[in-house]
């Protein structure tokens, strides 16, 4: 079987589920993956896939990559020549990209969520209603279905994550430098698409004091970089800024790429995240994490993206992030103090 798999880190990541319960349900399948070259390597080391297709992405800022899209062709040749049986497009909504994807594959049968089926011809030869509800690696384990698995079981697995060598060298070695040891301080990142899903400088600053002086921990401050008003992934140098200029001894700033961020994550007490794909790997450290979210009414609701595993948890604020007292978030990360 193929597994279609568009989306993002965080995306892929909360696959992981799914792709433990095909292989335990059905140890004679062979389950491949088609994802695209950004987010393909979160699943590399994967025990229960067979192979990982890769292809480029397409579009760049808005941008029709020509050459990535004809890269495509003789992909989707080698795919056809695997004679699939199923083809099943992972995500809690209707993918057009991804359901054409699969169909192309020469799949079989197809399975996918799908509002208007008749747009996709008969290729599409299971087409699911989309999901009133459920968390989003509930609504992928009902794609299943037809397959004849059961049903979602009622507690969802953990997503796993093999953290890659460069990464844990590169934490071993950053953290020597600034005196860090392993599980002896805690993160706190920033990198939430909306600004009602981040918490203040203010916030952190006194976060991280309480946490120093409660614990003797002290804190990696992480965030994406770039501005604001920088493309679909808004950065958050101001507010880092605000941050920084404090000068707080206990606050170590750390701006990277992810891999790097994930090094760090790994090695830390645990972690503070707003919702976002970086909360989903936290989620998966041993650490664990307490992730934020705000206003479920407008934005994506934790009843559906909360992170999921045994050090877990979560908030949700009624409008912002930065109403949320102070003393309802160390309530909330206390559990999580403990190694």
């Amino acid at each position: 079987m193929l597994i279609v798999k568009r989306d993002k880190l965080g995306d892929l990541l909360l696959t992981t589920p799914v792709l433990a319960h095909l292989a335990a349900s059905l140890p004679q399948a062979q389950i491949h993956l088609l994802a695209n070259d950004y987010n393909a390597w979160v699943v590399s080391a994967h025990p229960n896939l067979h192979r990982t297709w890769t292809y480029p992405r397409t579009r760049d800022g808005g941008r029709l990559r020509i050459r990535a899209a004809l890269s495509q062709l003789p992909l989707l040749w080698q795919l056809r020549r695997q004679r699939f049986d199923w083809a099943l497009v992972m995500g809690g909504d209707e993918s057009h990209r991804g359901i054409r994807l699969a169909i192309a594959s020469g799949a079989a049968r197809t399975v996918a969520y799908a509002e208007v089926p008749a747009r996709y011809g008969a290729r599409l030869t299971d087409p699911r209603p989309l999901p009133a509800g459920g968390h989003e690696t509930a609504r992928m384990l009902a794609l299943l279905e037809p397959l004849g698995l059961p049903g979602v079981p009622l507690a969802l697995d953990a997503p796993t994550f093999a953290l890659p060598p460069d990464a844990r060298a590169f934490a071993a070695g950053w953290l020597a430098a600034r005196g860090l040891r392993e599980r002896g301080y805690v993160v706190i990142g920033v990198g939430a698409r909306r600004t009602k899903k981040q918490p203040t400088a203010d916030q952190i600053a006194r976060w991280a004091s309480c946490i120093h002086e409660g614990h003797g921990l002290p804190t990696v401050f992480m965030w994406t970089p770039g501005t604001a008003t920088q493309g679909a992934y808004p950065g958050d140098d101001a507010l880092a800024e605000a941050l920084v200029r404090r000068g707080l001894p206990h606050v170590h700033p750390f701006r990277g790429p992810i891999r790097e961020a994930l090094g760090l994550i790994y090695q830390a007490r645990t972690s503070i995240i707003p919702d976002s794909g970086l909360m989903h790997f936290a989620a998966a450290s041993p650490g664990g994490v307490l992730g934020l979210f705000a206003d479920p009414a407008d934005s994506a609701p934790a009843s559906r993206w909360a992170p999921l595993g045994a050090r877990a948890r979560h908030l949700e604020a009624r409008r912002a992030v930065a109403d949320l007292p102070d003393e309802v978030v160390l309530r909330a990360l206390a559990p999580l103090m403990t190694p």
